[in-house]
């Protein structure tokens, strides 16, 4: 007599019912749907990009006939064509957003995390209510505040201004985003180092720029990736608040490039193509200070 194996002993003795409760997904069936999902979802963030790089080398006719075909043979004329506008669109569109995003996070991060400090060593009823009220710039959409913001700057004259738009960048989501961020990272943040400074007879603002600031530079560098990318990509402040008399940044300029008949397709995509460089660079200067942040505020 054969000898049965373990298998068919364990049927047997359920009765030759399987043991696998119907309708239940084995193991490796639920690994295979969690990839396919996660490709799936990948595939919707890249595809954009990929769009955009792939045309951005490719004239015309070719993007029309096969806008996701390889670019080859490669050609440069829609970055040419790009840089050589009459109305110098991608210079001073350039320009206009690296000034705006420059300034706009060089005045939130002190802002922000001086006001982060003084919250930070703060308990009570009243710390509570501040981080309820910053909570709320950032659960309000932005669009609902853009026509108050507007009113308020031209009652102070500074509608259609640079200032204007910069001034309007420092409230709201920014400034609040900025706080809860350090606030996370200035908790963590020994007290005896700060009554040790207290002792040698450091100030508050000493405190905060020559010891606090260093151990929380993570931090700052995160709020500053952040903040730059949400500001360069911002459409709605610079089309309203500057207007289109008064210049553009790079998005607004994105914006007028878009024909009511007709759009050179080619052309736009080299301005998108030169308009995501900079955020890149930016991003791979500061990337190991922003990995660093992510990873410590994970444990904040």
């Amino acid at each position: 007599m054969t000898t049965l194996s373990r298998d068919t002993r364990d049927r047997a003795a359920a009765g030759g019912r399987s043991t696998v409760e119907p309708g239940r997904k084995t193991p490796r069936r639920s690994g295979r749907f969690r990839v396919l999902a996660a490709a799936a979802v990948t595939l919707v963030f890249v595809a954009p990009i990929y769009l955009m790089l792939v045309n951005a080398f490719k004239p015309q006719d070719k993007i029309l006939a096969n806008p996701v075909s390889l670019p080859w043979p490669p050609t440069l004329d829609n970055l040419k064509e790009a840089l050589t506008r009459p109305d110098n669109l991608i210079p001073l569109g350039l320009r206009n957003s690296l000034i705006v995003a420059v300034i706009s996070v060089a005045l939130i991060i002190p802002l922000g995390s001086a006001f982060s400090f003084y919250i930070a060593r703060r308990s009570g009823k009243a710390k509570a209510a501040i981080l309820l009220a910053l909570s709320a710039g950032l659960m309000i959409p932005p669009q609902v505040t853009l026509l108050p913001t507007i009113r308020i700057l031209t009652w102070i004259g500074l509608d259609h201004s640079y200032p204007g738009l910069i001034l309007a960048n420092l409230g709201g989501g920014y400034l609040s985003f900025a706080v809860f961020v350090y606030v996370g990272f200035m908790r963590s943040v020994p007290d005896e180092i700060i009554q040790a400074a207290r002792l040698d007879g450091a100030s508050g603002l000493r405190i905060w720029w020559q010891i606090v600031m260093p151990l929380v530079r993570p931090a700052t560098a995160t709020v500053a990736i952040f903040l730059t990318l949400w500001i360069w990509n911002d459409f709605l402040n610079p089309l309203f608040i500057l207007g289109p008399l008064q210049g553009q940044t790079i998005t607004t300029g994105l914006y007028l490039t878009i024909g009511q008949y007709s759009v050179d397709y080619g052309q736009l995509f080299g301005i998108m193509f030169l308009a995501g460089v900079l955020p890149v660079i930016g991003y791979l200067t500061v990337q190991k200070q922003f990995v660093a942040g992510l990873t410590s505020g994970a444990t904040k």
